[in-house]
């Protein structure tokens, strides 16, 4: 580690006036490492002499300049509004309405035939892409085929496309209560040769699907954070039952005999019936991996809870946790050092009923979903060299890139950092990360936030970084991501968001 100091001149005035030598300047002092790739500059100041030759006691931090506010031009907010999950989003539900004018118009009569079948085939899509093995196995796959040789551009859509796979599953699962209230209404038009307990589930059906969608709508979401898991989980369940009784009711009435065809082998044929097993599949899949494990809880301060399980992972993975096994679930990022390791650590910050409870009575028991899933994180190994920026809590989520690869960079920004966060984070990287590689500020002994676009500026080209990944609160995040944009295009993936309250408080997607 080698260093420059550069001081301030006085102005010609001062020499004049022979007071060159109370001069209160500033002095810059720059590090750089041995390669000479990064340079870090900390501006400390000179503080005057009075007459007594006795300097004025020095203050604790110096204050950190509030950033002057830059224009944001509506181009550059449309970017940030319509993302990948909504181009996702509008593709998938473009396709399907087209399909469904087809059918709906006559003109199409596969479809309006087997309506079920692609109801159930949009329904099964949309769970699978929320399955947690199957994002596993699609985010291994990505990362181990197209890591760091393809062009940037490449690697970049495939961790946005990987980042907003909930655009898939909005679509195809709005989609698939469309078909579904389609297929319902051909029952009710043909209900003379129709069986009337095949209208009474088709109904049950819609109505329970449409309560799950509504369940998961941001305001809901969001704002009735408890609500959403209950509803949309349980009453997501309801319908899968409901679906697998309508499909089975469907296929076995026989419209031309009015008579039940039992037979097992006309079952077998029915396309719906499979899609509604695969279905059934990927929801139980991941619930057959749900286990109750010990955990230990650090407390080091009444604003955070440090728990601490057993055995390494691999990082940009969370966690889902909850003291119930089936439920309202939490995702939280995993911290370790690597597979390798004893421990993982995840870092929750009390917010919520759910996390304040784990700082009033800590848990020594815990359940949780032993396949983690895979965070935008995970795709750091696409990337030769990357900037991973986070403030507060955003740490869990942020510090095993840093840690498990040398080629990323670590910000962090929060309040008296280690007082909050306890030894064991900062043990972490203090222990694991090079000094030249991370920067850590302090905004209440720096008097405030940092100009995070400057720092990601200049850490960006001195770093020679590919991309910047951003985890923060909703401002945070909208800053950060908004000063990526405005610097020339820097890659950058921030947090997901779905909605921001009446008062101006921030809620994440989870």
């Amino acid at each position: 580690m080698s260093s420059t100091l550069a001081v301030n001149p006085p102005s010609p005035d001062d020499a004049e006036k022979g007071v060159a030598n109370v001069y209160p300047g500033e002095i810059a002092i720059t590090f750089g490492n041995e390669k000479g790739d990064l340079a870090t500059t900390e501006i400390l100041p000179v503080l005057p002499v009075d007459e007594k030759g006795q300097k004025p006691p020095p203050k604790l931090a110096q204050k950190a300049s509030k950033p002057a506010k830059r224009k944001v031009s509506r181009w550059i907010l449309f970017q940030l509004w319509y993302n990948t999950y909504r181009k996702l989003f509008t593709i998938v539900f473009t396709v399907n309405i087209i399909m469904f004018g087809f059918a709906a118009s006559g003109h199409w009569h596969y479809a309006r035939q087997y309506g079920g079948a692609m109801a159930v085939g949009n329904f099964n899509v949309a769970v699978l892409v929320r399955n947690e093995i199957f994002g596993r196995c699609l985010y291994l796959f990505v990362n181990t085929c197209f890591a760091k040789w393809t062009p940037l551009r490449f690697r970049l859509m495939c961790t946005s496309i990987l980042q907003h796979l909930g655009g898939i599953h909005s679509g195809c699962a709005i989609s698939g209560i469309i078909w579904l209230i389609l297929r319902t209404v051909d029952v009710f038009q043909a209900h003379k040769d129709e069986h009337a307990v095949v209208l009474a589930f088709g109904v049950l059906t819609c109505v329970t699907m449409v309560t799950t969608a509504v369940a998961a709508l941001p305001w809901v979401r969001n704002t009735h954070h408890n609500v959403f898991e209950r509803w949309h989980r349980f009453m997501g369940w309801s319908s899968l039952v409901l679906t697998w009784m309508f499909v089975l009711l469907s296929d076995l009435w026989d419209t031309t005999t009015h008579r039940w065809n039992l037979s097992g082998e006309h079952i077998v044929h029915q396309q719906d019936f499979w899609y509604v097993m695969c279905m059934t599949f990927w929801i139980a899949l991941p619930w057959i991996c749900t286990r109750k494990v010990p955990v230990e809880v650090e407390l080091p301060s009444n604003k955070v809870a440090v728990l601490r399980f057993q055995r390494g992972m691999q990082q940009g993975l969370l966690a889902r946790i909850s003291r119930s096994a089936v439920k309202e679930y939490h995702a939280f990022g995993i911290i370790s050092e690597g597979t390798h390791a004893k421990y993982h650590y995840l870092v929750c910050g009390v917010q919520g009923d759910f996390t304040r409870s784990l700082v009033n009575d800590p848990p020594k028991y815990i359940w949780t979903r032993e396949v983690k899933f895979a965070g935008v994180s995970n795709t750091s190994t696409l990337y030769k060299r990357g900037i991973r920026i986070c403030t507060g809590t955003g740490i869990g989520a942020a510090l095993s890139t840093c840690i498990q690869s040398p080629n990323w960079f670590l910000i962090w920004i929060g309040s008296d950092q280690e007082k909050t966060f306890g030894p064991t984070i900062s043990g972490l990287i203090k222990d694991n990360i090079e000094p030249e590689r991370y920067l850590l500020w302090d905004s209440k002994t720096r008097g405030g936030r940092p100009d995070t676009r400057k720092i990601l500026k200049e850490v960006y080209k001195s770093f020679n970084a590919e991309v910047v990944f951003i985890t923060s609160n909703y401002t945070g995040n909208s800053e950060m991501m908004q000063a990526c944009l405005l610097e020339e295009g820097i890659p950058c993936f921030g947090t997901l968001w779905d909605f921001v309250s009446a008062n101006g408080s921030p809620v994440i997607s989870s």
